[in-house]
């Protein structure tokens, strides 16, 4: 059966300390807004998190939480999911916590598919630390670790989580109103469901996204992507086509027969749209990828039931397994 809450039951009473203006904000309105409409009970909810401006997410939800160490925040959620499946664990990251320190962890958990839904904030910068460049960070970013400007080829999250096996690839604005509905795409898929949120930080790298995320500019940069539906962006005037000569991606006219439908399950399409160079076409957002498949802890628990079958618990036999002695003699007296 279903839970009945609203947003205020999901809110905790801690007071919320963010940068004003920073895009945590919104996010944590997103999933609180969001929250009620999934169903899940509060008390078998959990949030996980690293280290990092966005880390500090679990405060102020009113479920179970864990603010873990900095990268660590998959491997905590794992344990979690695997000591009681029924949780409902959600993962708070940021693009330095997963993409860096946390690299390994965020590769391993998206390849083991563990049933979980990973936020990865990702403002481009480390926001916690003062302002150091971080791996999703441009090249010629100018930053404290960086004063001449980066030289770094950066991350991009999304191909990052495909080509560690990832199941289920999205992406969300921050302030778009359209983020809960990724979310909610997000927590239905049976599998690790990674999704990217473009997050402005407004002290050390304000207006980053700008060149797509600008009311101004919207419409022209945005490909909000549906299942079945054609790649049409710029208010339908203009579409994401495939160029067979180049093998890659080309705009064409929002009626040409060449726009391409939005086929979710075609992993090679969601690489290509996850790598659309911004200066030419549009950011693609929305449900890049999804293809269910077994969960890592459903493996688990069915491996765990086979090697159990037929066998009785019996602890003082598992004691004395292996090279093992009973001493009969008593002590000598001091």
């Amino acid at each position: 059966m279903n839970n009945v809450t609203t947003l205020k039951d999901w809110a905790s009473d801690q007071e919320v300390r963010w940068c004003p203006g920073c895009g945590d904000y919104a996010v944590l309105k997103a999933v609180q807004r969001t929250m009620p409409d999934l169903g899940t009970a509060i008390e078998k909810t959990v949030f996980v998190s690293g280290i990092g401006c966005s880390s500090r997410f679990p405060y102020y939800m009113a479920s179970y939480g864990f603010h873990t160490i900095h990268g660590r925040a998959c491997a905590v959620a794992t344990g979690v999911k695997l000591a009681n499946p029924e949780l409902d664990v959600w993962i708070i990251t940021g693009d330095g916590d997963a993409l860096s320190i946390g690299g390994n962890h965020t590769m391993h958990l998206l390849r083991r598919n563990l049933d979980c839904q990973l936020l990865l904030f990702n403002n481009e910068i480390y926001g916690l630390t003062k302002g150091q460049y971080s791996p999703t960070s441009r090249i010629g970013t100018r930053s404290p670790s960086t004063p001449f400007g980066s030289v770094d080829r950066p991350a991009i999250p999304a191909s990052f989580a495909l080509g560690a096996g990832a199941r289920f690839v999205a992406r969300g604005i921050d302030v778009n109103k359209k983020l809960p509905e990724v979310l909610k795409a997000g927590h239905a898929h049976k599998g690790a469901a990674f999704i990217e949120i473009f997050q402005n930080c407004i002290v050390y790298n304000d207006d980053v996204f700008a060149p797509f995320t600008d009311r101004s500019v919207a419409d022209e940069k945005q490909l909000w992507l549906e299942a079945g539906e054609k790649m049409l962006f710029a208010k339908g005037e203009k579409g994401v086509a495939f160029d067979a000569g180049t093998k890659a991606l080309k705009v064409v006219a929002g009626d040409s027969d060449e726009v391409l439908v939005h086929d979710p399950r075609n992993r090679a399409l969601a690489l290509l749209l996850a790598e659309m160079p911004g200066d030419i076409f549009p950011v693609a957002l929305g449900v890049l990828y999804e293809d269910p498949a077994p969960t890592f802890e459903s493996a688990v628990i069915e491996q765990n039931r086979a090697a159990s079958e037929g066998k009785n618990a019996d602890l003082q036999k598992l004691v004395a397994k292996g090279q093992t002695w009973q001493v009969e003699k008593e002590p000598h007296e001091l």
